[in-house]
């Protein structure tokens, strides 16, 4: 066979194979919302499994198996109750209660409410959980209030973003 016909037959083969062995994208997308139901806003982070595992491994310098190890799945929740954080207009941080956390197929989710303040124009977000082990991370944040979504992506060297609420 000619050199360039197995060049060629390579590269096909290359582009043939499944978009899951590509190496995955560093984001996490987290939702906000504000349940009148409940009178809180719930707060539901989503990370990828795979990313989960490997920064247990990174904090804990060692093995971790967050599939299989409730201490594992608590340590990384806990990182990521550590990391994130909500203020009101005036800058008074919304106190997070953490609600849970829970393995669904590749995601590992992580749970925690707040009542909804009486008053409440804008919310100023932080959100640098695994953006202190990989700076290429992409943090996205869906804020639901009264069936109007605004998002906020933290990346790059963004630490704080504010959206504004009144309008809702």
């Amino acid at each position: 066979m000619k050199p360039w016909l197995q060049a060629a037959l390579f590269a096909v083969l290359l582009l043939s194979l499944p978009s899951t062995w590509a190496h995955q994208q560093k984001e996490a997308i987290t939702r906000v919302l504000f349940n009148a139901r409940t009178g809180n806003i719930e707060v539901m982070h989503r990370f990828l499994l795979h990313d989960a595992e490997h920064a247990v491994k990174k904090l804990r310098h060692g093995d971790s198996d967050i599939l299989g190890s409730p201490v594992d799945q608590a340590f990384f929740s806990e990182y990521v109750y550590q990391h994130f954080a909500i203020a009101d207009q005036d800058g008074k941080v919304l106190p997070l209660k953490p609600v849970g956390h829970e393995i669904e197929g590749r995601f590992f989710w992580v749970y925690a409410e707040t009542p909804i303040p009486a008053a409440i124009e804008s919310l100023s977000l932080r959100h640098d959980s695994l953006r202190d082990i990989w700076p290429e991370q992409a943090n996205l944040v869906n804020i639901e209030r009264n069936g109007v979504v605004q998002s906020a992506t933290f990346m790059g060297g963004s630490t704080e973003l504010t959206i504004e609420l009144s309008q809702q």
